[in-house]
């Protein structure tokens, strides 16, 4: 694909663009960018990574393929507002959360679509992703959707009613993380340690527990049992979170934005 062309510029679209630029997927020549209002957000995304602001719609039908990154309720305006310009080859991409393929089908048009659901961690290489095709996509399209994301992370091909728990969990995950090491920075400043030293701590253990998954290849159940000595300190902070209702918490606030994602399919 020569020609790229984002249709938003918000944290997910630079998420992916900062991606593809530092890992030399495409050049930066290549990528273009457009959202409905706000120049000064263009502005830096050239001035930070060198692409193309898109300054005369004509030049969208130039375009090998488009990558919807709109807000999901700002995403009929977007269509409606490109639609006249798309050539019939073009492909798109979808990074919008909850809405469907058949959406775009209705606005655009039939053609090679793509949805798919990444995370911020695309921005160092690190994103993990979920995807789904139309029936539009062919063999060597999913070739090439899959190898351009590969090249900022993981993806996993699934269902695409699969992808609202993709949302909840890998989509919305990097949150749930940042918001865990908020607290453990609080925790952390009551026993009088810092907030530098809490971190530096705690996110070498996120990323040390994250290695050992990956390397070897135990359950986590045997690995959590492993670090937990009865009569120990582990085994008394698993008691309390327990007693706290870890899991239900951790249950509802996926629930909740998977069933996000399904209200924002509905034009909820």
């Amino acid at each position: 694909m020569q020609k790229i062309l984002f249709v938003g510029a918000g944290s997910m679209a630079e998420a992916l663009i900062q991606g593809w630029v530092e890992q030399k997927v495409m050049p930066s020549e290549n990528i273009y960018v457009t959202n409905r209002s706000n120049q000064d957000k263009l502005i830096k995304l050239n001035e930070k990574y060198a692409i193309n602001i898109l300054e005369d719609n004509e030049k969208i039908s130039e375009m090998d393929l488009i990558i919807l990154a709109t807000k999901p309720k700002d995403i009929l305006p977007a269509i409606e507002r490109i639609r006249p310009f798309i050539n019939q080859d073009t492909a798109i991409l979808s990074v919008l959360a909850g809405i469907p393929i058949r959406t775009i089908e209705e606005g655009i048009g039939e053609r090679p679509i793509a949805r798919v659901m990444p995370n911020t961690s695309a921005t160092i290489g690190m994103s993990a992703s979920g995807i789904a095709f139309n029936d539009q996509v062919d063999d060597y399209q999913k070739v090439v959707f899959l190898q351009m994301l590969e090249a900022i992370g993981i993806v996993i091909e699934v269902e695409e009613d699969k992808l609202h728990a993709v949302t909840a969990l890998s989509g919305s995950g990097p949150a749930y993380l940042y918001y865990l090491l908020e607290a453990w920075e609080a925790v952390g400043a009551e026993f009088g340690l810092s907030k530098e030293v809490v971190r530096e701590l705690m996110v070498q253990t996120i990323a040390g527990s994250a290695a050992m998954l990956q390397s070897v290849k135990e359950e986590p159940t045997v690995l959590r049992r492993k670090v937990t000595s009865p009569g120990g300190t582990t085994e008394a902070g698993i008691l309390a979170l327990e007693n706290n209702r870890f899991n239900e918490a951790i249950f509802a606030c996926i629930k909740s934005a998977e069933a996000r994602s399904r209200e924002l399919a509905k034009g909820q």
